[in-house]
């Protein structure tokens, strides 16, 4: 069998991150090729157990279950298995305990994880609270969310010299003393860029808000009873701050843990960046999707094809835990200990299209239920015959599934993924999200704009009579069909886009899935804009009542600026273009004030002069190296000159900020506020250092009057740093950083159709 049709933005994403290069960035592999590659890395497990198997079958039926893009594994197994990484997981958690030591430790193991391309969730509920005894030094803790700075800090720097970008999820426990002050963590949107972040709401906390009744909040050192809090004042900034800006989200966690398979080895904390895997300290997960839009004929579902595929897939993934190369020793020990595999689908939007079912019928949460509990069952009866031939998971005999089995390879098998960029390759829709549009344009690299149609609105379009290019654009623009008279009211129904599901039934689908799925299911509930708290309190109840293990929330336009929404693609195009010709760098005067600092640099001794207009803005900086003159002095010069235009085009100082710092050249050095690690970082942290000396400035001002109106209540200084600093790029231009497409939110993550997305 050869290599299923691909779709050009299937080629463009396997091109830009999963076909092999050579040491000059020239591509050496094609598709059909790195299928092969994985396929014969992954069969070759099966040699640890039966020394005399034939892997040449095995090597073909997993080529084949890939190369007809009926199932694909998690994108570090396609980039990497046959490799020299070989680091094949998605997904880790790691403990994070209540001492500096094992803090730092946490940081570390979580920078070599994302060095090699995974993804981490973190628990800080172990943390003391702030303001809680430091016995080593007798003095206070600055808690959790302090600590998640350092974390988020260290993210960041990684994501600047990697391939791929580091993604985190931070937990607390509703119980933490910290739980309010983690909940507004996000408030701003320059905090906290590479969490998502989640309340683990205990039933204790969701019964006492059922009830209108108090919690106790725990001290995590000494376990005990330090205060209450009203539960329905806690749910409700909750769910006030997720409306907001779509975070925290809510996962149940105690739910989660009466699913926990070995709770004798200790209980689960935290989840993967997505939320849809919850995992053991130290265990990782690799996950992989069946392509429910293959599944599809002649008006139902080939459930043969689907139990095979199902199969051969556990097979897959099993096999991948003994081939990959764990990062950390805990690592390997606790992954191999339960052996924990996620099998999901996707394509199930475009598989009820196929099917004539509307996404929002109740027929369509009914199938979906059908699915998944058949998915289930034949992954278990798999993963049973594989456990004969090659053993039970060494943890088996202490898990709960002792006495349900007589034996079972794996301690968990299927997990609903967003499978977003695997589904761009597979050509169809992302995990069981509903089509987010059905027209959109396409950025190609050359800069031209292509419209691209569903295919399979395109296909109903023309065999009904109504398509035609104008209809396409005017679909583009609006981004709904129902007030086109020209669209038939039974394609309107079928072709319905995720706003405009309402969000109970985005929960609805989501439980459906989740009644058979063993870990968890990743799903966004959209909202629309002028949705209210109340909304988004109804669905978080719902979906507590509906037996779903979390929820993830985003109304659209909700963060400082929308990242795509119905219709925007050419509105915002057009609202850009205009402010383009608008922009016109600020005259200057003839008086500047500002400041001078000396950083020492590898080429020598750095003067940074950065000035500002008579209203207090940055405004231009200067740049001159000591003695050093030629390529290093122009270059300096150079980066002053751009910068200052930058400045006067209205740039926030800290975008220009963020893309100077931590670039590195062969000489970085130690000075006394740091480590520079090139002239370019020198500049960016005298810019930041002088954006701090002016905040500092302003704080002292403001506390003087404070005390001379003692009346008039201090405003938070995170308040007054948010005038200035807007951490993230992404949400600001509303445009992919990488090709210059539209982007979306989805599971937690904002994705771009090119295949770029800040979670990895």
């Amino acid at each position: 069998m050869s290599l299923a049709p691909l779709t050009s933005n299937a080629l463009a994403v396997l091109e830009k991150r999963y076909l092999k290069r050579d040491l000059q960035g020239n591509i050496i592999e094609t598709p059909e090729e790195l299928f092969w590659r994985v396929a014969k890395n992954i069969a070759s497990a099966d040699q640890i157990y039966d020394p005399d198997v034939d892997l040449s079958s095995i090597e073909e039926d997993f080529f084949h279950l890939m190369a007809s893009l009926d199932f694909l594994p998690n994108s570090p197994t396609l980039m990497n298995a046959g490799r020299e990484l070989q680091q094949l997981s998605a997904c880790f958690v790691l403990p994070v305990g209540d001492s500096m030591e094992e803090i730092f430790d946490a940081v570390k193991h979580m920078a070599l994880i994302q060095k090699s391309g995974g993804g981490t969730g973190f628990s800080f509920s172990r943390l003391r609270p702030k303001n809680d005894v430091v016995g080593s030094t007798k003095g206070v803790s600055s808690g959790p969310v302090s600590f998640m700075s350092v974390f988020d800090t260290a993210t960041e720097t990684i994501k600047q010299g990697g391939t791929r970008r580091g993604a985190n999820m931070g937990i607390l426990r509703v119980d933490h003393p910290d739980i309010l002050e983690f909940i507004q963590c996000k408030d701003k949107d320059h905090r906290f860029s590479n969490f998502n972040i989640s309340v683990a709401a205990t039933d204790e906390f969701m019964e006492a808000v059922g009830k209108g009744k108090e919690y106790p909040l725990r001290n995590p050192r000494t376990k005990e009873i330090v205060g209450y809090l009203p539960a329905r004042e806690v749910f409700e900034k909750m769910v006030y701050y997720a409306w907001k800006n779509g975070d925290p989200g809510i996962i149940f966690i105690d739910r989660i843990n009466r699913d926990n398979p070995t709770p004798q080895l200790g209980e689960i904390e935290s989840t993967n960046p997505c939320g849809e895997q919850p995992l053991l300290p130290y265990e990782s997960c690799n996950l992989g999707s069946i392509n429910l839009s293959h599944m599809a004929k002649n008006g139902g579902i080939d459930w043969g094809k689907l139990g095979s595929v199902t199969e051969r897939a556990v097979h897959f993934l099993d096999n991948v835990i003994d081939m990959n190369r764990y990062t950390l020793p805990q690592i390997e020990e606790m992954t191999k200990g339960n052996r924990k595999i996620g099998l999901g689908v996707m394509g199930f939007a475009d598989l009820l299209i196929q099917l004539g079912i509307p996404y929002n019928h109740p027929m369509a949460f009914e199938l979906g239920e059908r699915i998944m509990a058949f998915i289930q069952e034949r992954g278990r009866e798999a993963s049973y015959r594989l456990a004969l031939k090659k053993g039970s998971f060494p943890n088996f005999e202490r898990s709960t599934l002792k006495g349900k089995w007589e034996a079972m390879r794996n301690a968990t098998i299927t997990t609903i993924a967003p499978a977003g960029t695997i589904s761009i390759i597979a050509g169809t829709s992302s995990g069981i999200e509903p089509l987010f549009a059905l027209v959109f344009v396409r950025h190609v690299l050359d800069g031209k704009r292509l419209l691209e149609i569903n295919p399979f609105f395109e296909q109903v379009a023309k065999a009904e009579g109504f398509y035609s290019e104008s209809l396409m654009k005017k679909i583009l623009e609006t981004g709904s069909l129902k007030d086109l008279p020209e669209v038939p009211e039974k394609v309107k129904r079928l072709f319905v886009t995720a706003h405009e599901i309402s969000p109970e039934d985005h929960i609805r689908m989501q439980a459906s899935f989740q009644k058979y799925t063993d870990n968890a299911v990743s799903k966004t509930v959209n909202f629309p804009h002028e949705a209210t708290v109340d909304d988004v309190a109804k669905v978080y109840l719902l979906a507590y009542e509906l037996g779903c293990k979390g929820v993830t929330i985003y109304r659209d336009r909700s963060k400082e600026e929308q990242v795509l929404y119905k219709g925007i693609a050419t509105k915002e195009e057009e609202r850009m273009e205009a402010h383009k010709m608008e922009r016109r760098p600020r005259a200057r005067g003839d008086v500047m004030h500002g400041s001078t600092r000396k950083i020492k640099t590898g080429c020598g001794n750095l003067y940074v002069t950065v000035n500002e207009d008579e209203e207090g803005r940055l405004f231009e900086i200067f740049n001159q190296i000591g003695k050093a003159g030629g390529c290093a002095a122009s270059q300096s010069e150079a980066i002053g000159r751009l910068v200052s235009l930058a400045l006067r085009s209205g740039i926030e100082a800290t975008e220009i900020v963020r893309q100077l710092k931590g670039i590195s050249c062969h000489m970085p050095v130690w000075s006394q506020e740091g480590r520079i690690l090139s002239c370019s970082d020198a500049i960016a942290k005298a810019i930041e250092w002088h954006l701090r000396e002016k905040q500092r400035a302003k704080v002292e001002v403001k506390q003087e009057r404070r005390d001379h109106h003692r009346s008039i209540p201090p405003p938070l200084i995170e308040e007054k740093i948010s005038l200035s600093i807007k951490w993230n790029p992404i949400l600001q231009r509303g445009a992919c950083p990488e090709c210059g497409g539209p982007l979306l939110f989805e599971e937690g993550c904002v994705k771009c159709l090119c295949g770029y997305s800040d979670c990895g």
